[in-house]
């Protein structure tokens, strides 16, 4: 084990000098594709009977019976060879299971079990578990596409007990279509937000490992420490300077969600080393929050997701004038193995698709 991890060192040491050239260089590279830190509300029309359908249908979600356990039972019903996640979220008194470190993230925490305590220690023990007086809850995921512009549904996607937001999905601007409730802020370094509009006292900030660096990153967030500058070379894009919310509010997403979500669900092959990052086998953000809510909720909604790649023109995203064309750039995500996943897990009723981007169980046939 240690011949193999010398070796692997030294193989990485031949490409740190183009690395860093390549990191200096970045900021010129991306770009065109930093995220838009301020972003204003773009006009698109809603065909107000289809918007009053979707509103029906999202009513008739929150008033139905809760049904218990109901999501991850369904999940899990379909990898039955699986070892469940104990913990969707790691602490420093918990012990975590040799799986936490069998990969690389984001899949597992290989080789950073000093990086991971370092973080931990930092951060309170684990809280008891919340359920705000109730004794099965609904989650909704909140994707950021395009689908959610102009529906205005806002206001019942607040009404759901837990609302998870990916990203900088912003709300200041937009609480008419998105809501301002947030529950969980689910992020990577260079997705989080540049200006922090989440203003629960009891949000939750998830923090997802991407890379070895991102544990520096997230130090530095939570003792308030700026970044260091060699750490900034091995972003992508800018990050954060600061997440303004109290310790008690950093929680570690366990990468056995990512892993899950990846090996069990998706059924992409096992992660292999590769220099320059993984071949399309990492989930997007919004599959491994889907998992995540399983987890966390009897039931699971999403809402905002689907890209429908014939409508060229049409937004990307609720927030921004980034055209639905800009997605068939993307390499490193599966599109269409994700997309076949959710339809399957809609169309049999595992989880429910607000917005019917994915598939639409309500719209007229």
């Amino acid at each position: 084990m240690l011949v193999s991890r010398t070796l692997r060192f030294c193989y990485q040491r031949r490409f740190l000098v183009p690395l860093i050239v390549l990191a200096l260089a970045s900021p010129w590279v991306l770009k065109g594709v930093v995220f838009n830190t301020n972003p204003k509300p773009y006009e698109w029309p809603v065909d107000p009977k289809h918007q009053e359908l979707v509103h029906t249908y999202v009513r008739s979600v929150l008033t139905r019976e809760c049904r218990p356990t109901f999501a991850r039972k369904r999940i899990e019903a379909r990898i039955p060879t699986t070892t469940p996640v104990i913990e969707p979220f790691l602490w420093r008194e918990t012990s975590s299971t040799d799986t936490v470190f069998q990969y690389p993230p984001p899949f597992g925490f290989l080789d950073l079990q000093d990086k991971l305590m370092e973080v931990l220690r930092r951060l309170p023990p684990s809280p008891t578990q919340e359920h705000h007086g109730k004794d099965c809850q609904r989650c909704v995921v909140v994707g950021n596409g395009g689908i959610l512009r102009g529906l205005e549904l806002g206001t019942l996607i607040d009404q759901f007990d837990m609302v998870i937001r990916l990203n900088s999905g912003p709300v200041r601007n937009f609480i008419k279509d998105v809501g301002n409730h947030t529950t969980i802020r689910m992020s990577y370094p260079e997705g989080s937000p540049k200006v922090w509009e989440d203003m629960d006292p009891k949000l939750k900030y998830v923090a997802v490992i991407y890379k070895s660096v991102d544990f520096n990153w997230l130090n530095a967030m939570i003792t308030k420490q700026k970044v260091p500058l060699w750490d900034w070379l091995f972003f992508w894009q800018k990050v954060p300077d600061e997440i303004p919310i109290k310790l008690s509010q950093f929680y570690v997403l366990n990468p056995e969600i990512i892993r899950e979500t990846a090996l069990d669900l998706l059924q992409y092959p096992k992660p292999k080393f590769r220099l320059w990052g993984w071949d399309q086998n990492v989930p997007t953000l919004g599959m491994s929050a889907l998992n995540l809510a399983s987890y966390l909720c009897d039931e699971v909604s999403l809402v905002g997701f689907g890209y429908n790649l014939s409508q060229r023109e049409a937004p990307l995203h609720y927030y921004d004038s980034l055209p639905m064309s800009a997605m068939l750039t993307q390499e490193m995500h599966n599109v269409d193995q994700e997309r076949a996943l959710l339809q399957s897990l809609v169309a049999e009723g595992t989880i429910t698709d607000l917005t019917g981007g994915i598939y639409c169980s309500f719209c007229p046939r």
